[in-house]
């Protein structure tokens, strides 16, 4: 259920919430919130809640450090593991200056105004996320070792598959807050697992993926575990993927589908720095299963995009290159606007590659152009991007790429 400012405060009333958390995030997609009480939710609806941005990465200095949080009413959800009595409930914000303008870097809204360009031209577009991660054990300390959860693969169960009762709590913490896992089993990974989303708008797409990664990290602590979301946690262990199912439906009808892969495929490049921006991101790329080649083709785990075996309002596209340390907002931000670039210019799918890249010969892989193979490069090609530097205001391209 979507509530308005009014439904909120009286939900709060009703039920008795003593404390709202105002969420948001830093450019690299990292969930900060701050805590107020109840009788601050009407001054936060009219007015905003100020914060010290000076403290956050690419929020400003102390020359400019104010910034106030707006909550939107829409995302109120109560955070299940907290007491019954005397409830917790979360918003997710939008950031203005104290004149009211837009804060530049606040990434949520970027893709609010991605979503309505869309809208403008007669396109809206729809997000599925597939994230997997790793439990590690922790210390007599409490702190995170490198030794895995478990011995299991894909897809295995119980007794082998230790895994199977986190998952089944994350994915009822999920339901509670009105998310809706789709399915979850064991990756191929030691202690590696994965939970996928149903289908949903871009917002609440993004406002999905950051709700699950905190509640997998919370998950994983109660239990004595770690939750690793990091591009490559174990060197010769498969990566962790932030597998993007996106699709496109027309105000005409029209099957826009190709040319929004076409789009992407275009701009997966230039994209790359913002789809995977850390070291650790390059690790991944070339080997199970992650991509190393801007390439698609249907069904093909190889490929950067494949186009999974589906009809009718399943069809959709899946970018493979992600990975669960990119900001979702960003990720959707730009996969849109490539999205709408090969709309709008009706590109034309490059030769569909059925067959299996890692096996390829070299002659046969020249053929394909690579995607960035180090963070420096990816930096490279997205400060020379007119296509970034239309959609990412300059201030937060100069963050990523000056490091």
């Amino acid at each position: 259920m979507k509530y308005s400012a009014q439904e909120v405060m009286q939900y709060v009333i009703e039920e008795d919430v003593k404390f709202i958390r105002l969420a948001f995030c830093d450019i690299y997609g990292k969930q900060k919130n701050i805590s107020i009480m109840p009788g601050e939710l009407a001054r936060a609806f009219e007015y905003g809640i100020a914060i010290d941005a000076s403290a956050i990465e690419g929020f400003g200095d102390e020359t400019h450090s104010d910034l106030l949080l707006h909550p939107d009413p829409s995302t109120l959800s109560v955070l299940p593991w907290r007491p019954e009595h005397g409830k917790v409930v979360r918003m997710f914000c939008s950031i203005t200056h104290p004149n009211g303008n837009a804060f530049a870097c606040d990434t949520r809204s970027l893709l609010i105004k991605a979503i309505e360009d869309a809208k403008a031209y007669g396109v809206e577009f729809a997000f599925g996320a597939e994230m997997e991660f790793y439990l590690f054990k922790l210390d007599e300390n409490g702190e995170k070792t490198m030794v895995p959860y478990d011995d299991a693969g894909y897809m295995d169960i119980a007794p082998e598959d230790k895994g199977e009762n986190i998952r089944r709590e994350i994915c009822l913490t999920l339901e509670q807050m009105g998310i809706r896992p789709e399915s979850s089993h064991h990756e191929e990974g030691p202690g590696q697992n994965e939970i996928d989303f149903r289908y949903s708008d871009a917002l609440s797409a993004a406002d999905n993926a950051m709700t699950f990664r905190m509640i997998v990290r919370t998950v994983a602590r109660r239990n004595g575990l770690y939750a690793d979301f990091s591009a490559k946690p174990l060197q010769d262990q498969p990566g962790n993927g932030f597998h993007i199912n996106m699709s496109v439906k027309s105000d005409d009808g029209s099957d826009k589908l190709c040319p929004m892969i076409a789009g992407v495929l275009d701009k997966a490049c230039d994209m790359t720095v913002f789809l995977n921006p850390t070291e650790n991101s390059y690790a991944r790329f070339g080997s199970n299963k992650a991509p190393k080649y801007v390439s698609w083709s249907s069904e093909n785990r190889s490929q950067l995009v494949r186009i999974p075996a589906a009809v009718g309002e399943y069809r959709r596209a899946e970018l493979r290159s992600p990975d669960p340390t990119a900001n979702p907002y960003l990720a959707f931000t730009l996969m849109i606007y490539a999205g709408l670039y090969g709309i709008e210019n009706n590109l034309d799918l490059p030769m569909v590659a059925d067959f299996n890249l890692y096996k390829a010969d070299a002659e046969t892989l020249a053929k394909f152009k690579k995607l960035p193979e180090t963070l420096q490069s990816a930096c490279k090609v997205a400060a020379a991007s007119d296509f970034i530097r239309k959609h990412i205001p300059e201030a937060l391209l100069e963050i990523y790429c000056n490091k």
